[in-house]
């Protein structure tokens, strides 16, 4: 998962104290500590932003986060209950220790909160995909991932192919991949990784719900099965055809340097999220380019993700720390999105900062395209956020890419979900 922000740093020793040092009681000062896996020059914003925040019985402190792998200094504060009051978190890790009673369950509080800070202000797909299969909701999302196609508007111009917009097929999609490869020092059309990497089958989703058929999962977090109905399998095979004709990047395709080469020209079209805006507004691309929402069948359908704050159970007082919680949701955006403008947020008031930064650095086709996604009427999940997501990977590895390398196959596909449905009904 590509995570909403540069995911940096992490905490120093001094920092893993986490909730048990100076929590305070109810009826006295408080500090609530807030650990996010931000860049050194995001958290200095966040800071900045924090020091705003006016209670005169709460004292806010943002932890050191030195460069560092996030996920492991998670697990280890977790392991020795150290974790701080407020922590960035993915969608599977909320749903994951929400499910294990580590968290601090918000359901009442979002729902009856002050003013305007309740769950019907948040992107409602984010707020439904944070619920675990009993309801609860361990923690709140805070900024949203969308995600689209990055195109080089020159090399469109130049091959004379319209540029995508709002609306666009599939079949359009592919065929100006196949007008595009092997052009101006570009090998393939189309870079998507997230059509043929171990959550290819969760992005294959979109061609499905928008022909009318059936996702590949019915639930990213509590799933009851897998399933390739005959519009999956249609999109599947396009797929497949348009790799083996070489417009289309294939499984096991080095992404890493996609973004440069589509910098410098040499990917006419890629898949990716609406963070790379920001960084594109500081790297300024030799060509002109532009952000388009995915294609569609017949409905507009597009990926869903977001990115939150969880609270630990033994937070010494959730009362301070909720309110430290909405300041961030509802305020701090406000002043750390202008200067990088990589993520909308969840809250959905919080989000005219965003936008307004985009269209202030020219960036129109990201701000239609982000408002699009958030507004699509089909949203289908990126992948599994459950404990055993990693053994679907392996059978995406052994079974479904396989078949978009044409190495196996279309046929094989109902194996291949079987084998995950029974994964399923194991786990169950």
């Amino acid at each position: 998962m590509v995570t909403t922000l540069a995911c940096a740093g992490l905490l120093t020793a001094t920092a893993c104290s986490g909730s048990d040092s100076g929590g305070g009681s109810s009826d006295g000062p408080v500090t609530v500590t807030v650990m996010t896996w931000e860049s050194a020059q995001t958290n200095a914003a966040i800071n900045k932003a924090l020091a705003d925040f006016k209670d005169d019985n709460i004292t806010v402190q943002l932890l050191d986060t030195p460069a560092g792998n996030f996920g492991d200094k998670l697990a280890s504060l977790t392991q020795a209950k150290k974790l701080p009051d407020l922590f960035w978190c993915g969608n599977d890790t909320e749903q994951q220790y929400t499910s294990q009673g580590l968290l601090v369950d918000w359901t009442d509080k979002i729902k009856d909160g002050d003013g305007d800070f309740k769950a019907d202000k948040f992107v409602p797909s984010a707020m439904e995909n944070w619920k675990t299969a009993d309801g609860q909701m361990g923690g709140l999302p805070s900024l949203m991932n969308t995600y689209g196609v990055w195109y080089n508007a020159d090399a469109f111009t130049a091959a004379g192919v319209p540029v995508p917009k709002a609306g666009w097929t599939w079949d359009e999609m592919y065929a100006a991949a196949a007008k595009l490869a092997g052009k101006n020092g570009a090998k393939y059309g189309l870079v998507a990784d997230q059509l043929t990497s171990l959550d290819g089958p969760f992005t294959m989703s979109m061609y499905s719900v928008s022909a009318g058929g059936a996702p590949f999962t019915d639930n990213v977090n509590h799933p009851t099965k897998a399933e390739a109905d005959a519009k999956f399998t249609e999109g599947v095979q396009k797929l497949v055809d348009a790799i083996k004709s070489g417009s289309v990047s294939p499984p096991g395709y080095d992404a890493a340097n996609v973004q440069s080469l589509f910098s410098a020209g040499k990917v006419p079209m890629m898949f990716g999220g609406q963070w790379l805006a920001a960084g594109f507004q500081t790297d300024k691309p030799k060509v002109k380019y532009g952000f388009a929402p995915f294609p569609q069948v017949d409905i507009p359908a597009t990926l869903y993700d977001s990115v939150g704050i969880c609270t630990p159970q033994y937070t010494k007082n959730q009362d301070a720390t909720f309110k430290v919680l909405e300041y961030i949701n509802t305020k701090v955006w406000d002043a750390v999105l202008p200067a990088s403008p990589v993520a909308p947020p969840a809250y959905t008031p919080a989000q005219t900062s965003y936008f307004d930064a985009l269209t202030k650095a020219q960036q129109p086709t990201v701000v239609d395209t982000v408002k699009a996604d958030l507004a699509a009427e089909k949203t289908v999940g990126v992948r599994f956020t459950t404990q055993w997501a990693q053994q679907v990977g392996d059978l995406t590895t052994a079974n479904y890419q396989p078949i978009l390398s044409g190495k196996k196959p279309v046929s094989e596909l109902p194996a291949y979900i079987d084998k995950i449905n029974g994964l399923i009904k194991s786990a169950g």
